[in-house]
């Protein structure tokens, strides 16, 4: 298969080398322009087209009575635009290239600031970098990167700075102990119960950016030390276009994706499906000794005692799922707009495992040996609508915007552990068969206000917000009677957890700019209300309580190349169903599980410090941060004195977290870009449970990426992926992944093949090492990360032509 993928590799970008050179084409630049504050447009304003290194321009216009304006006939090549009006300051688009991939170069909506109101003359590149950096916030801009084509979210986030995916999907920022996905704004965690397979199954075809949120807006919920925003397309050419994709790989993982939009005067309507198909293979080992030397002989005949395991796993995982989204974006007037979407996901996995447990002494012979087989099978789906409605209440900018979203999710697994014993053989074998049903409920209702106060370069923004969630998990567990051959309900493991949570919040945010200084103040104010119980009787009532989440932010603009910023904030890790959920998961009778419902939440106190240099070819970011959680949510392990590895969660102690971050970005030529980050974080625990967990530690995590514009319309991108991290009880060892990947166009480019290869030199290889009060244990493990992608992508469009009128050529004072 990988030599038939490369033979097609090599006919597509070969052939193209024996054409003929293309004759030169024209093409179309257009655009509106638009007050910053209002959105009203700016009949008659000047523009201007300038070539590449040219001062004076090539050609003006003026836009028309609506702000349109556009330029026919111009030849392919790299163009700068100017923007002017009286009253308003200058704006000027940089690197506008027009080419047969994009003949109709459209520039949507460009905002004029009120000199008053603007600081410097703004600058906006055309063709974006991959990899934009703020103050706040890190922006990685999809459809920059080659990679991103017939991928899924999981896959593009692997390469967005200071963000970590692990081998399950699990994606947290660096040097953050807990992290958020949001999908536009609205968190994901109330879409789905298990955000990885979401992530797994949402095309990155219909994804425009992915937003890293250090120091997020006050507008959002205080939960976690950070967000990662993932921002979806919404259509952005007029009239009717799309994309159709389709790729293969050699692990056997498929996926198929279609989005589309229309875009009319006042409208857009948007939609998308995804069909993804995957399979997931691994093997790992664990050694694990556990120790007792200090149990009172009065009770224990054996008093010192020792136990060593050694276990080898190897598993696969065959996983289907799909994505479907429609939206409306409606202009209702010039003050009023609404928009609507909704979305559907449905994963299913069928999985298959085998453990091997030696139980061996410290001459490491081996005593007992047992074999388990697991088999599982899943199912899940989630629906969600949301509906936004915003209204301009005055022509001084306020605005006023009210949400509304509900969603439900539903899974089910079942899953079976078949134990039998190859020495001694004369030990009876076990059969068990856990039924698990988990159903989640939500709405979110959300106001907001902002407007300028004192003048226009001030924001005062304030709203609520209401939350409620409600899960609910039946657990039925079965053991198997091979006397009457028939399951009987084990009335010790099944249980039912209900779960409910009322989040009611406030806020009020103030931003203020002036002379290339900004600087913003918030506090948001929450009232949790949260109560669970067991359908055993047994009620759980956590007391309500307020938390107050101040956020302060500072920063700098100077020589109109450097800036620093400082930002200081409260976050809020809550204890939620996942962890407060006591119902025991014996699914691996040696390393038993459960959750806490005595936790509290863990407040985090995070300073953050950034320095920015840009250049016109380059921009490079250091960025020091520390951070002080209490309380920190943990997952505890111990051995209890069967020899019996527990875990559970528990309010650890406090971490200090001091990290310094290095993010870069170099653009030698315009066919050429790299970037990088490099971040090394000191870590340390100290607790009050168990002083085994007093540990500190260096944690290293680095990416380097670098992409080409070729000759005869190919691409190349590489990206390099290094992480080393330390944790409470441990530490995961060094963990490298490689991605590769190469494009070609066709057919004035809108047909693209593209291959890539994730891991191509070897599988990625993990491995942990822990320690706790009286054990130790080393992991080690193999994940099919190694494979070779083919994809093949067809977009279509069909451009409505907006009519400019082109009046005479401006008047000096005009200029």
């Amino acid at each position: 298969m990988k030599n038939l993928l490369a033979l097609i590799f090599f006919i597509l970008f070969t052939i193209p080398l024996l054409a003929n050179a293309q004759t030169t084409e024209k093409g179309i630049i257009r655009g509106k322009v638009i007050e910053e504050v209002g959105a009203l447009p700016i009949p008659f304003a000047v523009v201007s087209i300038f070539e590449s290194g040219v001062e004076q321009p090539m050609v003006t216009f003026q836009t028309d009575e609506n702000g349109f304006f556009k330029f026919n006939n111009i030849k392919f090549g790299t163009y700068k635009v100017k923007v002017s009006y009286v009253g308003f300051g200058p704006l000027f688009v940089n690197e506008v290239i027009v080419n047969e991939k994009e003949s109709d170069k459209n520039l949507g909506t460009l905002k004029l600031a009120a000199e008053q109101n603007n600081l410097n003359e703004v600058v906006i590149t055309a063709e974006k970098p991959v990899i934009e950096v703020g103050a706040d916030v890190i922006t990685y801009n999809v459809s920059s990167s080659i990679l991103a084509e017939g991928s899924t979210a999981t896959d593009l986030l692997k390469n967005v700075p200071m963000v970590e995916v692990d081998i399950d999907g699990n994606t947290t920022i660096s040097g953050k102990r807990s992290t958020r996905v949001f999908i536009d704004g609205k968190p994901s965690d109330y879409m789905t119960s298990n955000i990885a397979d979401l992530l797994n199954v949402l095309p990155s075809d219909a994804i425009e950016k992915i937003e890293v949120m250090t120091n997020p807006p006050a507008k959002y919920s205080a939960d976690g030390e950070g967000i990662i925003n993932i921002v979806m397309k919404k259509g952005f050419k007029v009239g009717f276009n799309g994309n159709i994709g389709l790729s293969a790989g050699t692990q056997g993982n498929n996926n198929a994706n279609a989005n589309a939009s229309y875009k009319g005067e006042k409208y857009s309507i948007t939609g998308g499906g995804a069909y993804r198909m995957g399979i997931g293979k691994s093997t790992s080992e664990s050694y694990r000794t556990n120790f007792f030397t200090d149990r009172d002989p009065a009770i224990y005949q054996n008093p010192d005692t020792t136990f060593y395991y050694n276990q080898f796993n190897n598993a696969r995982n065959e996983n289907n799922g799909g994505n479907f989204r429609v939206a409306l974006d409606w202009d209702i007037n010039k003050k009023q707009n609404l928009r609507v979407n909704t979305s559907y996901n449905v994963n299913r996995s069928d999985s298959w495992s085998g453990n091997d447990f030696y139980y061996i002494d410290q001459q490491e012979i081996t005593k007992r040996l047992r074999n388990q087989i697991n088999l599982g099978d899943a199912s899940s789906n989630n629906f969600v609508f949301n509906t936004d409605y915003s209204l301009a209440t005055d022509t001084s900018g306020g605005k006023l915007t009210a949400g509304f979203t509900v969603n439900t999710n539903s899974s089910n697994s079942t899953r079976s552990f078949e134990r039998s014993y190859a020495f001694p053989n004369n030990l009876n074998p076990s059969l068990q068969q856990n039924d698990n049903e988990i159903g989640n409920r939500g709405i979110n209702v959300n106001l907001d206000y902002d407007k300028p106060v004192f003048n226009k370069r001030d924001r005062l923004e304030f709203g609520v917000a209401y939350n409620y969630r409600k899960n609910q998990n039946d657990l039925l567990v079965d053991n198997f009677n091979y006397k009457t051959q028939q399951f009987v309900t084990n009335d010790k493991l099944s249980n039912e957890f209900f779960y409910n949570e009322n989040i009611l919040a406030g806020y009020l945010s103030y931003n203020y700019r002036n002379k290339g200084w900004s600087a913003k103040a918030a506090l948001r104010s929450e009232y949790t209300n949260v109560n669970f119980d067991l359908s055993t009787g047994e009620v759980y009532n956590v007391s309500p309580y307020f938390s107050f989440f101040p956020s302060l932010s500072l920063n700098r603009f100077f020589r109109k190349r450097y800036n620093i910023g400082a930002t200081y904030s409260v976050r809020i890790n809550r204890p939620r169903e996942n962890t407060l959920n006591p119902q025991v998961n014996n699914a691996d009778t040696l390393n038993i599980s459960y959750g806490n419902p005595d936790l509290s939440p863990s407040y985090t106190h995070q300073f953050d410090v950034s320095f920015g240099a840009f250049g016109k070819q380059w921009s490079f970011t250091p960025r020091i941060s520390y951070s002080r959680a209490s309380g920190v949510i943990e997952r505890y392990r111990f051995v209890n004195d069967n020899g019996i590895s527990e875990s559970t969660f528990n309010n650890v102690g406090t971490n200090y977290s001091l990290a310094f971050m290095l993010i870069g970005n170099y653009r030698p030529t315009k066919k050429i870009s790299a970037n990088g980050n490099f971040s090394i974080i000191q870590s340390n625990y100290t607790s009050s449970l168990n002083s085994a967990l007093n540990r500190g530690g260096i944690s290293i995590r680095s990416r380097a990426g670098i992409s080409m514009q070729l000759p005869y319309k190919t691409a190349f991108e590489a990206n390099l992926n290094y992480n080393n991290n330390v944790s409470a009880i441990g530490r995961n060892s060094a963990s490298i992944n490689t991605s590769f990947g190469a494009r070609k166009t066709f057919l004035k480019n809108t047909l693209t093949a593209r291959i890539s290869a994730n891991d191509p030199f070897r599988a990625r290889r993990n491995a942990t090492f822990n320690e706790g009060l009286n054990f130790f244990s080393n992991t080690y493990g193999v994940s099919n990360t190694n494979n070779f992608v083919f994809n093949i992508n067809y977009r279509f469009t069909k451009v409505k032509t907006n009519k400019v009128n082109v009046p005479p050529p401006p008047t000096t004072s005009q200029q």
